[in-house]
């Protein structure tokens, strides 16, 4: 039994993983800039939901990719209007996205239920596109948010919007900016999910890893760097927890989806305690104004 669970665990565990870690980059990004985007569960669903109807359609997984990000971005535009034009609360405005997503996503998805799409093919070792571009994403970010200037902005204005705009800067510009990136990766999370992870579409699939995700960039201390191994533990556990049920375990089903949850909690309750109610951008704690 544990070389059933054991073969080909990493592999499994990245595949899992990397749905979540699109979308747990971008939720960094968008934390980055001082917003905490609640919504992108909803902007997740967007994109598994758009993804997959022009994968059926087209038979291009690519071009499918490309529907969930537009998606992705395109409710994240929803979030900016209500947080920076219009000054409402951003944790009411997140939920508010993230029912909208969820209603938008049902409907456009009524008629895909059922259809199966081929997907991307499976690359050496199980590997798959979305997987590698998960991964070659965490670098290209970490080193564009801590060795530029255009990332030293972002993160100026995460810290001190009063102090960015004495500098010069346009803090809403970045915040819209860091929204719509957030925007951007949740949708191709959500792509990655229905197109290449589960290669199907159910409504509510994402199942919570939006809000997963905005729990873990705590985790992450809201450094793209470790977000990997901060996904990889939610890819790790669902991947046992599967592995398990496939092997005839005596737990029930239904314990076992919890596992990945249970993990995420308890990694991130340990964390909270840790950094004392410190540790994060100090807009996150102040009333924006523009």
């Amino acid at each position: 039994m544990a070389d059933t669970l054991l073969q080909g665990l990493p592999v499994s565990a990245l595949r899992s993983a990397a749905p979540l870690l699109l979308v747990l980059l971008g939720e960094c990004l968008t934390q980055r800039v001082g917003r905490i985007n609640l919504g992108v569960e909803g902007q997740m669903l967007v994109g598994a939901v758009a993804g997959y109807g022009v994968t059926a359609l087209s038979g291009q997984p690519w071009l499918g990719m490309a529907a969930g990000a537009a998606a992705g971005a395109l409710l994240s535009a929803v979030y900016a209007l209500l947080t920076v034009a219009a000054r409402a609360d951003q944790f009411a405005s997140g939920l508010a996205v993230l029912m909208l997503g969820y209603g938008v996503s049902a409907y456009a998805g009524s008629g895909l239920v059922g259809l199966r799409i081929e997907g991307f093919a499976l690359g050496a070792g199980g590997t798959t596109p979305t997987l590698w571009l998960a991964v070659a994403l965490v670098p290209l970010i970490g080193l564009w948010l801590y060795g530029t200037r255009t990332g030293l902005v972002w993160r100026s204005v995460g810290e001190s919007p009063a102090a960015a705009r004495a500098a010069g800067i346009t803090p809403w510009k970045v915040i819209v900016a860091g929204i719509t990136a957030g925007g951007v990766l949740s949708g191709l999370g959500g792509a990655a999910l229905s197109i290449d992870h589960t290669r199907t579409w159910a409504e509510g699939m994402t199942a919570g890893r939006g809000l997963i995700a905005v729990g873990l960039v705590i985790v992450a201390r809201w450094n793209p760097w470790l977000t990997l191994p901060a996904a990889l533990l939610f890819g790790l556990a669902e991947a046992l927890s599967l592995r398990l049920q496939a092997a005839g375990s005596a737990v029930p089903a239904h314990l076992l989806h919890t596992l990945p949850y249970l993990a995420s909690l308890a990694v991130f309750a340990v964390t909270c305690a840790r950094l004392k109610g410190g540790g994060g951008p100090e807009a996150l704690r102040a009333v924006f104004a523009r």
